[in-house]
């Protein structure tokens, strides 16, 4: 289990380092084009040769890349090309906001999930099929859409809770509930839908299984062999979809804060690419790396404890 765990984490620290120097290679290569974005189409070819070398620009592509990563190490991630602030110091403010979204999110999404999938799985009928409506209606519809209808009904309409802002947990717990309790439910919506559907199908296949034949032939309680054998044993493909769900609670977050105006990593992450503040770009998408790692390795500690026969791997 050690030894898997370490190569997971080593694989981790890999795919951080390709994916961060793709994006690197991709933002940084055009740096006259990186010039004209911050100065103007109007700048001369004279002002845009200074601006490239003032940002250095100029340098080759793997030195500048070999400084990011340095001051990446260090915890200095440049400074914004348009208002000189530290691209750290933004963040500082910024990823807090959109990690109490995203965590709760994370947390509800696999305790609904884990309910709804088992229940569909071992009620069937239209239990079953309930869950299966809804799972489909919940994946085919954007959340941003979702969020939209929320704020319609839940905040102009009956008034609820509030349309647009963001309050600090550390303000008022109850006006901070309130601020991501709608951002919270469009997200959840299609994250639920999608895991619960992952988690009925293993159960179900997991509950055809001959030790579970045996079990149910001893007299085993049925709550004691969903609980403690079927559940586990389809632990593995749930959480796998759990982790996956990172990407697209991360993704919806660019949009639901647009639509709630939340100061979230998204809102800056949209509002840099328009004006193609590069190293404010450089910097989400380094945190939004870093966030879908550290899930998936903590979801792959998970199932290895869960699961005894991931251990021998």
């Amino acid at each position: 289990m050690t030894r898997h765990l370490l190569f997971n984490l080593g694989r981790s620290v890999l795919v951080l380092f390709v994916v961060t120097f793709i994006v690197f290679a991709l933002m940084y290569g055009d740096g006259y084009g990186i010039a004209y974005s911050v100065l103007g189409l109007t700048a001369t070819p004279e002002a845009v040769e200074a601006k490239v070398v003032a940002l250095g620009l100029d340098r080759p592509l793997l030195t500048q890349f070999g400084d990011w990563l340095g001051g990446a190490f260090t915890g200095d991630l440049g400074r914004s090309f348009y208002t000189g602030q530290s691209v750290s110091e933004a963040l500082s403010t910024r990823v807090p906001v959109t990690l109490s979204v995203v965590i709760p999110t994370l947390v509800l999404t696999a305790v609904i999930s884990v309910l709804l999938g088992v229940t569909a799985a071992v009620r069937g009928g239209v239990v079953d099929r309930v869950v299966q409506v809804i799972s489909v209606g919940g994946t085919a519809v954007p959340s941003f859409i979702v969020a939209i209808a929320l704020v319609f009904t839940f905040a102009i309409r009956w008034r609820f809770f509030p349309a647009t802002g963001y309050t600090k947990l550390s303000d008022s717990p109850t006006a901070w509930l309130a601020s991501v309790a709608l951002p919270m439910v469009a997200l959840l919506i299609g994250a639920v839908a999608s895991a619960a559907q992952q988690f009925r199908t293993a159960v179900l296949d997991t509950i055809g299984r001959d030790y579970v034949r045996t079990l149910r032939a001893r007299g085993v309680r049925e709550s004691n062999i969903i609980f403690g054998h079927v559940l586990r044993n389809a632990a593995a493909p749930g959480l796998t979809v759990i982790s996956l769900t990172v990407f697209g609670l991360l993704g919806g977050a660019v949009f639901i804060e647009q639509v709630f105006v939340l100061p979230g990593m998204g809102q800056l992450a949209n509002m840099s690419a328009q004006i193609s503040d590069v190293p404010m770009v450089m910097g989400t998408v380094l945190v939004m790396v870093l966030i879908v790692l550290v899930v998936n390795f903590t979801t792959d500690l998970a199932i290895n404890l869960l699961n005894p026969k991931a251990r021998t791997r």
